[in-house]
């Protein structure tokens, strides 16, 4: 970023320079001030107004004792929902459901770079020519993905999802129109029955918020499992929960733990509930197996165009694992899930569950669905019309596997 003839990079170096000639360690209060000293004497921007001047204060702060560098008033604004750098002129914010072009630029790659490096290091991870990819999480938990100029043609990438300071509850879904009443009560009930739930969608459909509402009524007393690619799930209220996260090689190429081991560790472990994050690969046939074998009420997510799809595409993860006959992989699929629970984004940008569907079984090589609840869209309104008006309704169908109800003692 600019400042009349000079740049913040400019004037960062000299105040680092300052900086490291002080003898002491400097509070960020005392840092604060010595840029504030620094910036409003310097001549080349005596003609900006008190406005930009703070601007420019800002920005310095940032570059020296930031991360984020210029991102991270973004980054401290609770209504910006994702970050997105493509490249040194090209950031995106999504703020409010609707994503806007910001007016700032980085000064280099080299300053992208660096910013990219400052977050791998501080989760252990590393991003260089050799390993130009990196998936990670800031403190506050926000997703962290980054790719290195080598494989992205219009320079480094970053992108930065945020998560809701205050967890997101049912009761906020239910106000933001995400779910119905009779939905969400249906839910609370199979989970605490110990129905495997998997829940898809699409990018950002809000498939982890939704599982981390779900497991607000896993009962207490239970021991749960929760094994993730990178930690992002806020599970509360539950005390003998083990969290489980994924480890990536290091430099010589050693030590990387997946998804697929951290499954097979925790069935040693005495769980009543498994929950995996995300399933994305070969480790699907962990998780179905763990399913199988007693685990009731898992939940895992996983990206899909719609319960359908959803399982033609876990079915083609397990054939990344194991080369069974396909009967054998839908088989013990419709054996392991009993409700998949779909979400989507419609045009205006609001997060629906659009459908919740029990598998039924698996017959006549195919696997049976009993669609429970649909979003439908009110009669009149037209699909390109940005502010679509529908709701969840149920299909009229009933739950036809009602034995873990019946075993814990609920009735519908």
């Amino acid at each position: 970023m600019s400042v009349g003839n000079c740049s913040i990079k400019e004037i960062t170096e000299g105040i680092r320079s300052v900086i490291n000639s002080k003898q002491e360690q400097l509070t960020d209060k005392e840092i604060l001030t010595l840029i504030e000293d620094y910036v409003l004497r310097d001549q080349r921007i005596e003609n900006y107004s008190f406005r930009k001047k703070g601007e420019v204060i800002s920005g310095v702060y940032n570059a020296t004792r930031k991360d984020l560098n210029l991102l991270q008033p973004y980054a401290d604004d609770k209504e910006v929902n994702e970050i997105m750098v493509n490249g040194i002129e090209n950031i995106f914010i999504e703020k409010n459901g609707k994503i806007e072009k910001l007016d700032i630029r980085f000064e280099s790659t080299e300053e992208l770079e660096e910013i990219i490096r400052r977050i791998a290091a501080k989760v252990h991870r590393e991003i260089n020519e050799l390993n130009p990819i990196v998936d990670a999480r800031l403190e506050d938990g926000s997703r962290v993905n980054a790719v290195y100029k080598n494989i992205a043609l219009n320079g480094p990438i970053l992108t930065i999802r945020r998560f809701p300071e205050n967890r997101i509850t049912m009761l906020d879904l239910l106000e933001y129109g995400t779910i119905t009443k009779e939905a969400s009560d249906l839910l609370k009930k199979l989970v605490i029955a110990g129905y495997n739930i998997f829940i898809s969608g699409g990018t950002s459909s809000g498939k982890t918020t939704f599982l981390n509402v779900l497991s607000e009524f896993i009962p207490k007393d239970e021991r749960v499992i929760v094994i993730e690619d990178s930690a992002e799930l806020q599970i509360n209220g539950i005390e003998n929960i083990i969290r489980l996260e994924c480890r990536n090689a290091n430099v010589q190429g050693k030590g990387e733990i997946g998804i697929r081991q951290l499954i097979k560790a925790s069935l040693r472990m005495r769980p009543n509930r498994i929950i995996v994050g995300e399933v994305r690969g070969a480790e699907v046939l962990d998780m179905i197996q763990a399913m199988n074998t007693g685990h009731d009420g898992s939940l895992s997510t996983g990206h899909g165009n719609s319960p359908e799809g959803m399982l033609s595409r876990l079915e083609a993860m397990f054939l990344q694992a194991a080369d069974f006959p396909v009967d054998a992989i839908r088989s013990q699929i419709a054996e392991a899930i009993d409700i998949i629970v779909h979400l989507g984004r419609l045009p205006d940008k609001s997060r629906k569950v659009l459908e919740i569907t029990e598998i039924e079984g698996y017959r006549d090589g195919r696997i049976s669905m009993n669609p429970l609840f649909q979003y439908k869209v009110h009669a009149g309104v037209h699909c390109n019309e940005r502010n679509l008006k529908g709701q969840l309704t149920p299909t009229g169908n009933r739950l036809k596997n009602t034995i873990k109800f019946e075993r814990n003692g609920i009735y519908i």
